[in-house]
């Protein structure tokens, strides 16, 4: 079963710095934007999540950044999810540049909330969606 998802992204010129690499915090949005795809590629989307009554936010983040990306680059965030606890999960992140060359590597603890905004433990419907092998679901566009 394949539990990477590809997210190609072509570096704006706004999300560089005055020194034309690639703003620090924009990495958060990139790893934002790959977890996205993750779920999409696996048949939902966070907005079917939270139409369910859950929530999943971000409770932790860690990046270390290992080579430079610089505006128009095209990059790839790799996004996985290796670790799935009783309320919580960890995505992790690799973003390679068109040679494969590892440049940033990061991960993201999130934790399942319910309707009262407290952590609750995973339901087997939402478990479900997180082990789902993307290549059985048709990905999510909308």
């Amino acid at each position: 079963m394949r539990t990477v998802t590809l997210e190609s992204i072509r570096v704006r010129y706004g999300e560089t710095d005055q020194m034309g690499h690639a703003y620090y915090a924009n990495y958060l949005y990139w790893f934002e934007q790959a977890r996205g795809a993750w779920c999409r590629d696996r048949g939902f989307t966070y907005n079917q999540l939270e139409g369910m009554g859950y929530l999943l936010p971000v409770v932790e983040v860690h990046a270390r950044y290992k080579g430079e990306i610089r505006y128009d680059d095209l990059i790839t965030v790799k996004v996985s999810m290796p670790e799935i606890k009783r309320a919580a999960m960890r995505f992790e992140y690799q973003i390679v540049d068109g040679d494969g060359r590892l440049l940033t590597e990061g991960y993201t603890w999130h934790v399942l909330m319910g309707s009262e905004r407290k952590a609750i433990s995973i339901p087997p419907e939402v478990r479900e969606m997180l082990d789902r092998d993307p290549d059985a679901f048709e990905t999510v566009t909308d």
